[in-house]
């Protein structure tokens, strides 16, 4: 790595560790107006992201990822709305006191199949919990991605976040995004992609979120709402192309009501033998899947396979006869085909699903549309999944838009499949609580109306310049200084009615007592130990 690649992601990373001691000192109200306005601003921009995004990845169907920006954004801020992560949290009968802790500096990896949603869900759960974010796109999605965290971050810091809050790696380059994961300042790593992207997060050395991938079996019994089953599938499998993790990746119907489903599955075009094998040898030359393939709707990949299917096809169903490794159809598929394997009875499903899972997706999702609570409390006890669908498209009933199901863009898989998440990642996942906790024959405190934080005072801030940038004018009188630990008015603040950040004649003065106060503290600290 270069000397100015280092350089530069020390300098988001500095600016990060600036950001974070200043927002975790922000109150309640304060840190829910920043939300509301981010939000806002992502879901008015969620239409123009949505196409930028088709435009330079070419995966997927823009008006399906605007649909998903919006769930991550207004969506995402509405279903959090009554929950807090900053107070402090009293229980009088246990006799403890919780304060909330944030995580500080999140850095987060984003894919190329959901870039703009994942970066706008990452930045809201960092910012509902006080926390500074640097994000690193996949460069497949690096110029949509990096304007949507830009155009964030401005909102952020208008509604009052402090500068620096919210960054982008404007050149995700791999040495790069390796160093910056690995080092000191950053306090946990979030990781969604493929299988490389996660096992290095995992091996950074910090604190990491990660998720598997999927491989979504979805049963349908002879119990099943089949008219329902049919048309929730295929809405499902074709959704965005299917380029979500959380999408249909083998359909497993029992034989007594699998031709009348196949039937009503209108959108879908059940492939002879020979077109199957066209497709497979397409989708899976020398058995590896084609990446061209991620993301292109089923006409498209029928043409290049040689198959013709009527207008309007949104999903090829690819029968098999086994759900076995060799079989390259019962591996995950990001784009519309789905495999479709018979099985004799439910029982026999269930055995199936679990097959597809031992090839891979342990952990991550499946589906199943029955109306046998029997049938379907043995599916969730059998499959090695940690989320289940009934009766829902798993693409967004996994992903919690058409369930109560935390909505997410990062699904994790437990341990089960290798990772240390095993929920929807959620807000809470960004911050640790400090148990106060008395003796439990001691009374205990009253703490009511008691707050450790509050707002801003005085302009937004700012991160400090260094002592020798170009200054233009004087200060703003009243310009605040100090810690920026210690409370939201940092060194060189700016906002309304100041000059701003490079303007401030005591900036020099008050960055030589911040370097000042880092040097005693890490005296002390040396003293300490």
């Amino acid at each position: 790595m270069s000397g100015r690649t280092a350089t530069a992601g020390n300098g988001l990373l500095e600016r990060a560790r600036w950001a974070s001691r200043a927002f975790a000192r922000y109150d309640r109200a304060t840190v829910d107006r920043i939300v509301a306005a981010v939000a806002r601003t992502a879901a008015d921009n969620a239409t123009r992201y949505a196409e930028w995004a088709v435009r330079e990845t070419g995966f997927g169907v823009a008006e399906h990822k605007a649909l998903k920006n919006v769930a991550c954004s207004t969506g995402l801020a509405e279903a959090y709305a009554g929950h807090d992560y900053v107070s402090p949290r009293t229980d009088a009968a246990e006799k403890i006191m919780s304060i909330p802790r944030p995580a500080g500096v999140v850095f987060a990896l984003t894919p190329s199949t959901n870039p703009v949603a994942t970066v706008y869900f990452k930045i809201l759960l960092s910012l509902m919990t006080r926390n500074a974010i640097i994000i690193s796109p996949h460069p497949m999605a690096k110029e949509c991605c990096s304007d949507a965290a830009r155009t964030l971050a401005e909102a952020a810091v208008a509604a009052g976040a402090p500068d620096g809050v919210v960054q982008v790696i404007e050149e995700p380059e791999l040495p790069l995004v390796e160093a910056m994961m690995a080092s000191p300042l950053v306090d946990v790593v979030v990781a969604t992609g493929g299988t490389p992207v996660v096992r290095a997060a995992y091996r950074s050395g910090n604190p990491a979120l990660g998720v598997g991938p999927g491989n979504v079996p979805v049963l349908v019994d002879r119990s099943a709402d089949l008219e329902s089953a049919a048309r929730l599938i295929v809405d499902s499998k074709s959704f965005d192309n299917s380029i979500l993790c959380t999408n249909e990746s083998v359909l497993i119907a029992e034989d007594a009501v699998a031709d009348r489903l196949v039937s009503l599955m209108r959108g879908a075009h059940l492939l002879s033998g020979p077109d199957r094998d066209r497709v497979r040898d397409a989708l899976f030359p020398g058995g590896s899947f084609d990446t061209r393939f991620v993301g292109k709707d089923a006409t498209w990949i029928a043409e290049r396979a040689g198959v013709r299917v009527p207008p309007g096809t949104r999903v090829l169903l690819a029968p098999i006869d086994l759900a076995v490794p060799e079989e390259p159809l019962a591996h995950e598929k990001l784009c519309p085909v789905l495999g479709l394997l018979r099985v004799p009875s439910a029982r026999s499903g269930i055995d199936a699903a679990r097959a597809v899972l031992r090839i891979t997706g342990a952990g991550h999702s499946a589906a199943i549309h029955s109306t046998d609570p029997r049938t379907i409390m043995e599916f969730g006890a059998a499959v090695p999944v940690l989320r289940i669908s009934v009766n829902a498209g798993n693409s967004l009933g996994s992903s919690g838009v058409h369930t109560n199901l935390p909505i997410s863009m990062t699904i994790g898989t437990g341990y089960v499949g290798g990772s240390s998440a095993g929920a929807n990642l959620q807000p809470g996942d960004l911050v640790d609580w400090t148990r106060v906790a008395y003796h439990v024959d001691a009374p205990f405190g009253d703490f009511a109306g008691l707050d450790p934080w509050a707002p801003p005072d005085g302009p937004v801030p700012r991160y400090p310049e260094p002592s020798n940038a170009r200054r233009t004018s004087a200060a703003a009188p009243g310009t605040p200084s100090g810690d920026p630990g210690a409370g939201p008015s940092g060194p060189g603040s700016s906002g309304p009615g100041s000059s701003g950040p490079g303007s401030s004649g005591t900036a020099q003065d008050t960055l030589r007592d911040e370097i000042r106060r880092l040097i005693l503290e890490e005296l002390a600290s040396l003293v300490r130990s």
